[in-house]
This record gives C-alpha cells, structure tokens and sequence, in this order.
C-alpha cells in the first residue's frame, strides 16, 4: 500500500499568491499503466470528505495514484472562502492538475467540483491535451451553478442585498453558519457559463445523482446529459439519494463506478 503525502502548491502570484493543499498517493507504478483519480470537491467541502477518503482508499488497494486538494478558503489550503471565484478556483484545479497528475486521469468532481471538472476538460482540450482524460465521473454536478443554482432564483430582497452590501447570507442544510454569496463570485460565474451549448468532454461520462437532492435537482443534471452529446454518457439516478450521496450504499456507488471507468480503460488499451 501506498503513502498518502501532504503537500502544498503555491498558486498565483503577488497579492493573489496563495499555498494550496494537496493529498497525492503515488499509484503502484509509474509507467503510466494505470490511471489516476483526481478529485474535485464541492463548495465549501474538503478534500478529507467520505468521498474522496472512500475514492483514496480504493486507490490503495488497487494501486491507482489518487490526488486530492482544496481550493483556497476551504479546508487546509490557504486564502478567505469570500475572495473565491470559479475563474479563482479553476486556476487551482489547473495548477494541481499540471504539477501532479502525471499518468492520465479519470477526474471526479462533487456538485461544483462537477462543473470546475467540466471546465478543467475544455481547457485540456483548447490545449490539445483530451488524451490526459480517461473518464469523468460526477456527482450532482452543479454545472453553470452561480445563474441556474443562485442568481436566476434571488428575490427581490436578495438583489437589492447584493447591490448594497455585495453579497447574500444564504442558509446551508450542511452548515451551522450560513454560506456567503459575494458579488465577485455571481459576475465571475458568467465568464465560466456553458448555458444550452453542447459540451464535448473528449472522454466517458457517468454521472451519479440524488432524486431527493434540492441543492441541484435531479432535472438540471438530466438538462446536463442532452448536452453531453459528443461523449460516451451514463446517468445513474438514485430514488432516494439527497445531494450529498455519502451513504455506505452510495460510497459504494462512486467506488463501482470509477473501477469500472477505470477496468473499461485498460480493456480498450488491451
């Protein structure tokens, strides 16, 4: 079995300069065999979550590298959860992407973790760089979620909140403290929308989602698969699954379906 490291990555420059945290376990060998996992975690969740520590102890026992790491303001890594952008965030999924991921990867992303994913793959791709994905599994993926999952539903009270102070307070089933929406992070989320646009991933999709979720309802990601029409795409619903699927039953839903990416991979390759 392998070691799990803890590590940092400085990201950004000047002001902007941040150390982000990083969970990396060496997969069993080097020679490019076996893909690794790169985990890509929700809004306001860590890289020590159910999932990625279930996703992490797979890795071990099959041998498959497994890198996770939280995005500023969030869990061990440094910087204020209110400066955080998507355009912020995705900077950092990139940066670790390119600095750990050595072998190709299937990348798990979890509600905004599916999106920051979605968009980590079209960056790849402008690059010419798709063979650096195997796979793409996703959890109720909060595509496109600061206008379709927050802004598109403020009240009147909300914009007019938004305008004079800059952000919102809103309440988290997940919480004791309520989450802080901030202007930057609403404005920022327009420059990263897919909207209706067909969405080329260059690899196989499964995505896992709750029916019993009302942080990303089960239609929006339904609304996600007709888009998904270049790929190779499977859509697990689960009747009574809630937004989180971290149950033992869905843990073991996540496990099955990155080993099963990953055993269809090494078929293709066979």
């Amino acid at each position: 079995m392998t070691e799990t490291d803890l590590q940092s990555l400085a990201v950004g420059e000047g002001k902007e300069k941040r150390r982000i945290a990083v969970l990396r376990r060496n997969g069993r060998s080097s020679d490019g065999g076996l893909p690794g996992v790169f985990w890509l975690g929700g809004f306001k969740s860590d890289m020590r979550g159910s999932k990625a520590a279930a996703l992490d102890r797979w890795a071990a026992e099959s041998g498959h590298a497994a890198t996770r790491f939280d995005y500023s303001g969030h869990g061990e890594s440094e910087g204020a959860f209110r400066d955080g952008t998507i355009s912020r965030w995705l900077e950092e999924a990139l940066a670790v992407f390119e600095t750990f991921a050595e072998e190709p990867q299937i990348v798990v992303g979890s509600s905004m973790g599916g999106w920051i994913a979605l968009l980590l793959a079209k960056e790849l791709a402008e690059r010419g760089e798709t063979d650096r994905l195997q796979g793409m599994v996703l959890i109720a993926p909060a595509v496109d979620m600061t206008k379709a999952l927050m802004s598109d539903h403020f009240g009147e009270a909300e914009r007019a909140q938004m305008a004079e102070k800059g952000f919102i307070e809103q309440p988290s089933d997940y919480a004791a403290e309520p989450y802080i929406l901030t202007r930057e992070l609403i404005e920022d989320g327009e420059k990263h929308l897919f909207g209706d646009n067909p969405i080329e991933i260059g690899c196989p999709v499964h995505i896992l989602q709750g029916m019993r979720d009302t942080d990303v309802p089960w239609r929006h990601t339904e609304a996600l698969l007709d888009r998904l029409c270049y790929d190779d795409a499977i859509l697990t619903l689960v009747r009574d699954g809630d937004h989180r699927l971290s149950r033992p039953q869905d843990l073991a839903r996540l496990v099955a379906a990155v080993e099963a990416m990953a055993a269809e991979q090494a078929s293709d390759k066979g």
